[in-house]
């Protein structure tokens, strides 16, 4: 028994791998990038910010403790929520919002 009989010759592909289009679904960073409906977008959305908010915070909170200590300065820890991470969220929100909204507002078109 030769050993590339039991082999197969072509690999199916999984039914995982395919999108809607036969393959042709685009992605990044391994997330699709349509199929969405209302409520994950504004979820994905609204999660993104949050994620950002609380990364840029965590962030500016260890700048300000290298700052205060090392240049003996005294800026309050609280305003890295209001001067970084605010901002930061309300960027994030802006973009994530208006991307996951196109892609909603285009499902919904490419659909009927």
């Amino acid at each position: 028994m030769s050993r590339s009989a039991t082999i197969p010759e072509t690999i199916p592909e999984s039914g995982a791998n395919l999108g809607r289009t036969g393959g042709r679904s685009g992605s990044f960073l391994g997330f699709p990038l349509e199929g969405f409906g209302f409520l994950t977008s504004l979820l994905l959305a609204l999660s993104s910010g949050f994620f950002t908010f609380f990364l840029v915070t965590a962030l500016s909170i260890f700048g300000l403790l290298v700052w205060n200590q090392m240049l003996h300065h005294r800026v309050n820890y609280a305003d890295s929520y209001l001067f970084f991470g605010l901002p930061a969220a309300i960027a994030v929100w802006t973009v994530a919002l208006g991307v996951f909204g196109t892609l909603w507002i285009r499902a919904k078109i490419h659909a009927r």
